[in-house]
């Protein structure tokens, strides 16, 4: 096991930010750490990467316990923060081997290092220039190259991809994919469900800092979903159809709108071979078809109640 966390407790005061939680994430996963704000997902990231002190519980990461192993396993984590921790002042390679030099890297092996990281994140060109001249999309590039130049086992992203451009956050998710390849155990908490659905191996959904909801997407979906909708455009309007499609086992209801038959079943009824049948019993044509499954955003709606920027 890579990171264990157990009955982690955190309070400010009176608020209890973080209540009793307990998270396992295996070698080479990426996990999706989602939930509100002030959820209590920042105050676990910063426990983790021991920034917050426990008010009680145990965090074990390389099989080492925080509390008296902190150095050394800092040593092997590599955080990308959601605000740019980069300086403008410095050029894209001095601020390389200020955090290169950080982690305990030196002489040739710091210069590979900080070679190796800048042609990671395409910038190999721009060492000599200044992050107060980059797109924004290049300084979260650069913010994740001095992130990975130690070349860490755990690396944690905070919105990494906020307020870039489509080509630079494509970029950004095929290089998250790579250094996953490249043995890389990544948590990843994003604003963005489709990157989420797109990156991540696992999921935790947490709120009023307790774990609500855990699992693959999949299991997530079919954990919060009820119903499935089903829409038929078809050649003709036929009131027959609907009366008979309502009579089928697990369907919730059945209605014409917008030219388009639409019907509400209970998730995984598999009635779509009935449909169909009925549909062509009454000499009517299917035009289009579509099944509409339950997203990653819903299940998070249905869950919380909220919004991810609530």
């Amino acid at each position: 096991m890579l990171l264990e966390v157990k009955n982690l407790v955190k309070r400010y005061k009176d608020f209890l930010a973080v209540d009793n939680l307990n998270i396992e994430i295996e070698e080479g996963e990426i996990l999706g750490f989602l939930g509100p704000n002030g959820a209590g997902k920042t105050t676990t990231i910063s426990a983790i990467t021991g920034m917050s002190k426990l008010d009680s519980g145990e965090i074990k990461i390389f099989g080492l316990d925080m509390k008296t192993h902190e150095k050394e396993i800092k040593k092997q984590i590599g955080v990308v923060p959601q605000d740019i921790a980069v300086y403008e002042d410095l050029t894209a390679y001095e601020n390389l081997d200020y955090f290169g030099r950080l982690y305990g890297l030196k002489g040739s092996e710091l210069k590979d290092r900080i070679h190796e990281a800048l042609e990671f994140v395409d910038l190999v060109d721009k060492g000599k220039d200044y992050p107060k001249k980059f797109s924004g999309g290049m300084k979260r590039r650069l913010n994740i190259a001095c992130a990975i130049v130690h070349r860490p086992r755990l690396i944690i992203m905070d919105e990494p991809t906020v307020g870039i451009d489509p080509q630079s956050r494509n970029y950004i998710l095929n290089s998250i994919k790579k250094l996953n390849e490249m043995g890389s155990t990544i948590i990843y908490t994003s604003h963005y469900m489709e990157e989420v659905e797109e990156l991540c191996t696992r999921i935790l959904i947490i709120d009023h800092g307790r774990i609500i909801a855990k699992g693959t997407k999949d299991e997530l979906k079919s954990l919060a979903a009820v119903n499935e909708k089903i829409d038929l455009e078809l050649s003709g309007v036929n009131y027959t159809i609907i009366e008979k499609i309502k009579k089928i086992d697990d369907v919730t209801d059945c209605f014409f709108n917008d030219n388009k038959l639409n019907i509400i079943s209970k998730k995984n009824s598999n009635i779509l071979g009935r449909i169909l049948e009925i549909i062509l019993q009454n000499n009517v044509e299917v035009l289009s078809l579509n099944v509409e499954k339950p997203t990653l955003e819903s299940v998070f709606l249905t869950l919380t109640g909220r919004t991810l920027r609530d």
